[in-house]
């Protein structure tokens, strides 16, 4: 019997979860106010046609309680109106005109009911006190009963759109941290490698300066075609990566030496977009750039049961004693990648950093092993 009051904002304005969370039932909310008032009502006039043959078959008897639930069903439409109407108004004369209201319907339902009996049951139909008061608590059950569940769905749906709003809300919380987490990356790289760019044209090698703002460019164009939340697969972090160190072996020549391996099993695992970049930047700082010899940068990835293990080493000094290696010089490195690992994944991941000194500094990242997802999958 419970319905849905088809003239409140639940149904005016349908609501559409921003997440996983759907109600299919309630999507349309006219269909499900119909539904559910045809079916609670139907299922009492069955309880109450069984009740009445159970005390002896006669058709006058199921033909008053026929009449009495289509007076019960229409009343309850004009209740689902009314409710409707009051909820726009403050609680207080709210709660008191819906009371009010309840009572008024009761007495009414009451008086009809009995007119009927009278008009089956007796010779000649009259409406006496008592027998309006016979009928009027198990009208009252059913009339406040209906009511409670009215309300009862009514205060679902509207915590169920707070919720939904609420999950919104954290979503873009949650992009907004993760943009603002990838942004920081851009200026950062951006100013190093114009500063080389600057250096080339100052020491005249103009061919080798705009060799390295094309590259630039291919990279920037990447990076700036994608949604700074998207994540991309291993395989597009990799070739990102491949990218920057183009752009970098302009000013380090063979004192950089890149190493890839990544497992093909993991190539279309997901991740944020330039997880590894400064991780990367940062053995050039600290491994390539103090060593006259340079440094070997490796860049890993390999299957683990259901964990995709990615690590990045060099084969610089690693860390000093009584000097621990810094983040990048903006103090965007490490702590941005913890940082968009958390938001990313939650708790599931870890970061690992280790540091072997005179032999080199690794930082080991395992995440969960997440197929990519075309509609998310940057551009």
């Amino acid at each position: 019997m419970a319905t849905l009051d088809p003239s409140s904002p639940f149904f005016a304005q349908p609501v559409k979860p921003p997440v996983a969370l759907s109600r299919p039932f309630f999507e349309d909310k006219n269909r499900a106010f119909w539904m559910l008032q045809a079916g609670g009502w139907t299922g009492y006039l069955l309880l109450r046609t069984v009740v009445s043959l159970s005390n002896g078959f006669s058709v006058e008897g199921v033909i008053a309680v026929i009449i009495e639930a289509i007076i019960g069903y229409c009343l309850t439409l004009l209740l689902s109106t009314l409710y409707g109407t009051y909820r726009r108004l403050p609680r207080i004369p709210a709660i008191l005109l819906t009371l009010a209201t309840l009572g008024t319907a009761t007495v009414i339902y009451a008086v009809l009911d009995a007119f009927i009996y009278s008009f089956i049951k007796m010779p000649e139909p009259s409406i006496s006190i008592n027998l309006v008061v016979g009928t009027v608590f198990i009208n009252f059950t059913v009339l406040a009963g209906w009511s409670a569940l009215y309300f009862a769905v009514n205060f679902y749906l509207v915590v169920e759109r707070q919720i939904d709003q609420m999950q919104a809300l954290e979503m873009q919380a949650s992009q907004a941290q993760l943009a603002m987490l990838r942004y920081q990356l851009n200026p950062h790289f951006l100013f190093n490698t114009l500063n080389s760019i600057s250096t080339l044209v100052l020491l005249k090698q103009t061919e080798r300066a705009n060799i390295m703002l094309s590259r630039l460019s291919s990279f920037l164009r990447y990076t700036l075609a994608n949604e700074p939340t998207a994540h991309v697969t291993l395989a597009q972090e990799a070739e990102t990566l491949k990218l920057y160190l183009e752009i970098e072996k302009m000013r380090f020549d063979d004192r950089l030496r890149p190493v890839f391996e990544i497992d093909e099993r993991v190539a279309k695992a997901r991740l944020p977009s330039l997880l590894l970049q400064p991780l990367v930047e940062n053995a050039i700082k600290y491994a390539v750039t103090p060593q006259e010899e340079g440094a070997e940068i490796t860049v890993s990835a390999r299957l683990a049961g259901e964990r995709v293990q990615i690590t990045v080493s060099d084969t610089g000094p690693g860390l000093i004693e009584a000097k621990q290696r810094p983040t990048l010089s903006t103090g965007v490195g490490l702590a941005n990648i913890k940082e968009r690992l958390a938001q990313a994944f939650g708790p599931d991941h870890r970061f690992e950093a280790r540091s072997d000194p005179g032999k080199g500094f690794s930082v080991e990242i395992e995440i969960p092993f997440q197929i990519e997802e075309p509609n998310r999958e940057a551009a």
